[in-house]
C-alpha cells in the first residue's frame, strides 16, 4: 500500500529509548545481507525495499548464460529504484531551497535520489549507526554530503523543527513503530499543507484476519504489520488527511516472482 497525505554526520548516538528499539538497532547495524549490498553495487543506490513494475526478460537474457546472476542483479535493482522513483513523484512540488525527511532512511538509496531531482536538503533518520554512517560516507563519496545526512534517531522523536519540513515518507518501515505516535511526528514537523508519502505492507481486514505469512515476515523481521484500517485511522486521528491511496501488490509481485528465482 502506498498513502500520499497533506498536511550533519552522526556525532552523537543517543541511547534506545526501549529494549525493542535497541533489538532493532542490533538487527540492522549486523544486517549485512549480500543481495542488498550487491544490488546497490549496480550504481552506487543502496536500498531497503522491494521494487515494482514488468521485469524487462530481453535484457534479462538466456538464464543459463554465465552473465545471468550479474543481469538479474541488476534488473531487481532497475525494479526497487523504480520504487523509489514512484515515491518521489508523490512528493509534491518541492524545490531547492525545501527539506525533505526519510524515516528510518536505511543506507540512504532514496535520498540520494531524491537530492538528484529536487536538488534540496534531505534529512535521514535510522536507529542504526552502521547504517547512518553508510549513508553519511556515501554522501561524501558523491559530494552531496552538505545536502543529504543521516542520523542516528527515534523516527518518533526527531530534532526537526515544527513546520520546517516540506514532504517526509517512510518507505517499508513503518511495522517497527506505533502508528499514532509516528504519524504525530510527521504531522508535528511538516509544513501546513506538506506532503507525507508511505509505502508499505499491510493486512486488509475486509478478507479477515492477517495471513500467515504475515506473522512469518513480523517474527523474521520483529516487527508488526499493521492493517490498513488501522493506517487510516492513525492519519485521520493526527490530521493527515489521505489523497490518494494506491495498491500495489500487482505491481510488486513480478519483482517477488524474479527474486525467487
Amino acid at each position: 500500500m502506498t498513502t500520499e497525505t497533506t498536511s550533519p554526520a552522526t556525532a552523537k548516538i543517543p541511547a534506545p529509548a526501549t529494549p525493542y528499539q535497541e533489538d532493532i538497532a542490533r538487527y540492522w547495524n549486523n544486517e549485512a545481507r549480500p543481495v542488498n549490498l550487491r544490488l546497490g553495487d549496480v550504481d552506487g543506490l543502496y536500498h531497503h525495499h522491494y521494487g515494482i513494475g514488468a521485469v524487462d526478460h530481453a535484457a534479462l537474457g538466456d538464464p543459463a548464460h554465465s552473465e545471468y546472476e550479474k543481469k538479474l542483479i541488476a534488473e531487481l535493482h532497475r525494479l526497487e529504484s523504480a520504487q523509489a522513483e514512484f515515491l518521489l513523484d508523490h512528493l509534491g512540488p518541492v524545490g531547492p531551497d525545501d527539506t525533505l525527511v526519510d524515516a528510518g532512511c536505511g543506507r540512504g538509496g532514496s535520498m540520494v535520489m531524491a537530492h538528484r531531482r529536487f536538488g534540496c536538503t534531505v534529512e535521514g533518520v535510522t536507529l542504526s549507526a552502521a547504517q547512518a554512517d553508510f549513508g553519511n560516507r556515501r554522501a561524501r563519496e558523491l559530494r552531496i554530503g552538505d545536502h543529504v545526512r543521516s542520523r542516528v534517531c527515534n523516527m518518533l522523536d526527531t530534532p526537526f523543527d515544527k513546520g520546517s519540513v516540506t514532504a517526509s515518507w517512510n518507505n517499508e518501515s513503518t511495522m517497527y513503530v506505533d502508528l499514532h505516535d509516528l504519524f504525530a511526528e510527521h504531522s508535528r514537523f511538516l509544513k501546513v499543507g506538506g506532503r507525507y508519502v508511505t509505502i508499505t505492507g499491510c493486512w486488509n481486514p475486509r478478507y479477515g484476519q492477517p495471513s500467515k505469512s504475515v506473522s512469518q515476515i513480523n517474527a523474521h523481521f520483529e516487527c508488526n504489520i499493521h492493517s490498513r484500517r488501522e493506517y487510516l485511522r492513525a492519519m485521520a486521528d493526527n490530521r493527515l488527511v489521505p489523497q490518494t491511496v494506491i495498491d500495489l501488490t500487482p505491481d510488486t509481485l513480478p519483482y517477488w516472482e524474479l527474486r525467487a528465482t
